[in-house]
C-alpha cells in the first residue's frame, strides 16, 4: 500500500517513521515522524513496531521504504509506504 504525501499530512495524528540515517532525520523530516534507522528496524521490527497500528514509513526518494513495507507486512505488519519519501515532502507533492 502507498500514501502521497499530500494525503499523509491530512491524516490525524499518524504514526510517521523515517527510516534514513540518524544525520539526514536531524537535518530535516517530515513533522512528527519518528527516526527508526532501516537496519534497526529491519532486524527487529517487533521492538519498534505494534501489529495492532498503522505507520506510514518513508526514506529519501520511497524506494527503500517502498522494499521494507513489502518485507514487514509479509510479517504481519501494517505498514504504508510514502511515495517519494522525504524528497517528495521537501517538493510539496
Amino acid at each position: 500500500m502507498n500514501i502521497s504525501v499530500g494525503d499523509l499530512l491530512k491524516l490525524d495524528n499518524p504514526n510517521i517513521i523515517d527510516i534514513r540515517p540518524v544525520q539526514s532525520y536531524n537535518n530535516n523530516h517530515i513533522p512528527n515522524a519518528k527516526n527508526i534507522p532501516y537496519n534497526k528496524l529491519l532486524l527487529n521490527p517487533s521492538v519498534y513496531l505494534d501489529k495492532n497500528k498503522k505507520y506510514y514509513i518513508y526514506c529519501r526518494y520511497g524506494n527503500t521504504s517502498k522494499s521494507l513495507c513489502l518485507i514487514l507486512h509479509n510479517q504481519g505488519y501494517d505498514v504504508c509506504n510514502v511515495l517519494g519519501g522525504y524528497e517528495a515532502f521537501v517538493l510539496g507533492s
